[in-house]
């Protein structure tokens, strides 16, 4: 990974979009927790699963389908929502999206 700190970056342009894929490309990884870009075409997701922490995601361009306990939302581009530690959920993109996952473990 290149090192980005002390730069200021349009944090959106550190990921491209790909053809039918989910990129992904892990900005901070510490014992303590990680942010991570992602960036999804059309179509692609992540199915159903749990994570044992609590993880905020800022959608940075396009909007997601986020699915947590079974409870539907779109989230835009601009907004963000917490997936709360042990619950399932799922994202889809209705439409090319961009996110910021951040997860704090400690």
């Amino acid at each position: 990974m290149d090192d980005i700190t002390g730069q200021a970056l349009n944090t959106a342009g550190l990921v491209d979009y790909q053809p039918g894929a989910v990129v992904s490309r892990t900005i901070i990884k510490r014992k303590a927790g990680t942010i991570t870009l992602f960036a999804f075409d059309k179509g692609e997701g992540l199915s159903e699963h749990t994570a044992p922490f609590d993880a905020l995601v800022q959608i940075l361009e396009g909007e997601a389908e986020v699915v947590i306990s079974g409870k539907k939302q779109t989230v835009e581009a601009g907004e963000m929502i917490i997936l709360p530690a042990d619950r399932p959920h799922s994202l889809k993109a209705n439409a090319k999206f961009k996110m910021m996952l951040m997860m704090i473990r400690a």
